[in-house]
């Protein structure tokens, strides 16, 4: 019997997502954040490219290097100048055990998912543990044609913490 895979970053994925521009004043953004409830979001250009994230931390980050200090010219006021660039991705076809283990490893809240450099959502630590346990509720159910893992080896149950 063929099994089929684990869901996706794709399947798993949010689709509908609060971006920052880069050229945003960065207590606007911050701002946003708090307003929206959420830690961080993606930094897109015009044409949907990621450029970067830019979290809760970042922000602070700005703020702490600024020593409230209003008349220097060294302060970090845009969304470009404070976001940390460069973050670390997934793609849309990386498995929900793959995700599970960059967010074991890296302590990231959030994966952008991108395609051919395109923002197209982002996985968070919820949405894998969402899909995590939805999977094994219906590998209970026997809904599906996953294995029966050996004693000890289901890599949902008793993942390393």
């Amino acid at each position: 019997m063929e099994h089929p895979t684990a869901p996706t970053a794709r399947s798993i994925m949010t689709r509908r997502l609060v971006t920052l521009q880069p050229d945003m004043a960065l207590l606007d953004a911050a701002a946003l954040l708090l307003k929206k409830g959420i830690s961080g979001a993606p930094v897109v250009d015009d044409q949907g490219y990621l450029l970067g994230l830019l979290s809760e931390f970042d922000c602070l980050r700005a703020v702490a290097s600024s020593d409230y200090e209003m008349d220097r010219h060294d302060t970090i006021e845009t969304v470009e100048q404070g976001m940390s660039r460069d973050p670390r991705t997934i793609g849309p076809e990386v498995e929900l055990f793959a995700i599970a283990h960059e967010f074991v490893s890296t302590h990231m809240r959030r994966f952008p998912v991108v395609e051919e450099g395109k923002l197209i959502g982002q996985v968070s630590r919820r949405d894998a543990l969402r899909a995590a346990i939805e999977l094994r509720r219906k590998m209970e159910r026997g809904k599906t044609g996953y294995p029966d893992y050996p004693e000890g080896r289901n890599p949902i149950k008793n993942y390393p913490a």
